[in-house]
């Protein structure tokens, strides 16, 4: 070998090395990349886990009731019209201070009245309506506890903590540890949490409302933006003549795709509340902003599906004799199907998730009734978490966690039923 030809040789295994190290720092520089990613999701997720989980379950107190007449301040013998106006409240408050008989300023009172929920007095009068012949008698009924009184039983308040930092008081966390003591205090699952709508206490406060209004909110979305979006995107890729005008509404579908989506609020709040003048704060509104806002990602997913067909499945079906009509509508869009549903699904699942668009509308106010349609005033599940995220109450805290946790369980279904589709009409 000569010597010429030994020096290229050590140039090229030099060259090959820098290159090999190079490529082998890229992969690392990924490897890192990729396991940061997994350790901020991680991080993220158990952030969300570990605060929301509480919030499935919650505190009952065990309380010894005296249904007399004197208590309930009504006369003996009485129907249910008498029933229903009894002083509920009246009777479980002495029913506390019995219990507690050495509790005897007004301060420590209140503080003692706080242990159980607002709501003990509707289930007592439910339970007395129910079966009238409880009256005269005691009787032992499981209470909801206020939420500064679960949070102690929970574990989730320490005493460690200066008094003047949490809201439960020393003294309220001995009557607690007594009713623990003595058997009087149970955790059960929070059933409440899916059927009750808002509520201005942290015990009582439930997604059901704001379940109710996404679907009403996503069920107009759909029905108005995929027969649009996939109608636009057959007759933009298979009928449209190509010249000026088509790329000048192609350029805009990409457009209107990167706009801001509070943008879109703006224009539903202009158009159709004020010009318009449809209801406020309905999914009605909410589902036709959604709706233009997703068109976008509905057209530009589709036609790239569409664009994905091979062209000899058009040229066989116009061989054999179909009109253009014929062969989109029989052959290219059923091969186009699986994409068509996953952009479209994806969609949806950016449109269950937005917050500012539905902000602009009104679907922002306080809702504690059930929505019976599309007209009906409803917020959403995401507008829900926002108006969580900002009360003061740590019981508001574990709801937040607990509704974002429900919404990327919709998030996550919604994502599998696109895969699913998608195979099942690739199988097919």
């Amino acid at each position: 070998m000569s010597k010429e030809t030994y020096k290229n040789t050590e140039v090229i295994e030099a060259s090959l090395k820098k290159r090999y190290a190079r490529e082998r720092r890229f992969q690392w520089m990924g490897r890192v990349a990729v396991s940061l990613g997994f350790v901020f999701l991680f991080i993220l997720m158990f952030d969300i886990v570990s605060k929301g989980l509480p919030a499935f379950t919650q505190q009952q107190v065990r309380i010894t009731l005296d249904l007399s007449a004197e208590n309930l301040d009504v006369e003996p013998g009485s129907g249910v019209e008498a029933l229903e106006k009894a002083d509920y409240a009246g009777a479980i408050k002495e029913s506390l201070r019995e219990m507690f008989p050495e509790v005897s300023s007004r301060r420590d009172k209140r503080e003692l009245y706080r242990l159980v929920s607002m709501e003990a007095e509707y289930a007592l009068r439910d339970r007395l309506l129910a079966d009238p012949s409880l009256l005269g008698k005691r009787e032992e009924l499981w209470l909801l506890a206020h939420s500064e009184a679960a949070s102690y039983l929970k574990g989730q308040v320490s005493r460690e903590v200066p008094e003047g930092e949490r809201r439960v008081s020393d003294l309220q966390m001995d009557w607690l540890d007594k009713l623990r003591e003595e058997g009087r205090t149970r955790s059960t699952f929070n059933t409440q949490f899916f059927t009750a709508g808002d509520s201005r206490e942290p015990e009582l406060a439930g997604i059901r409302a704001a379940l109710l209004g996404s679907m009403f909110t996503l069920m107009v979305t759909f029905l108005l933006a995929f027969p649009i979006g996939v109608s636009a995107a057959v007759y933009l890729e298979e009928f449209a003549p190509r010249n000026r005008l088509t790329d000048l509404i192609e350029i805009n579908i990409n457009n209107l795709a990167a706009v801001p989506s509070i943008v879109f609020g703006l224009l539903g709040l202009a158009v159709f509340i004020n010009f318009f003048d449809m209801p406020r704060s309905a999914p009605l509104v909410g589902g036709i902003v959604l709706a233009l806002m997703t068109l976008p990602t509905i057209i530009i997913t589709s036609r790239a599906a569409i664009q994905a067909v091979s062209p000899s499945i058009r040229e066989a079906a116009l061989g054999v004799g179909a009109s253009h009509l014929q062969a989109v509508f029989h052959h290219v869009l059923p091969v186009a199907m699986p994409g068509i549903l996953t952009g479209s699904i994806i969609g949806m699942a950016q449109a269950l998730g937005e917050t500012a668009p539905l902000l602009m509308i009104g679907m922002v106010a306080f809702i504690m009734e059930v929505p019976g349609g599309v007209t009906d005033p409803a917020t959403v599940l995401p507008v829900q978490i926002f108006l969580w995220a900002d009360s003061p109450e740590r019981g508001f805290t574990e709801k937040t966690s607990a509704a974002i946790m429900v919404l990327m369980g919709f998030l996550i279904l919604m994502n599998a039923v696109a895969i699913y589709l998608r195979k099942r009409f690739e199988t097919k």
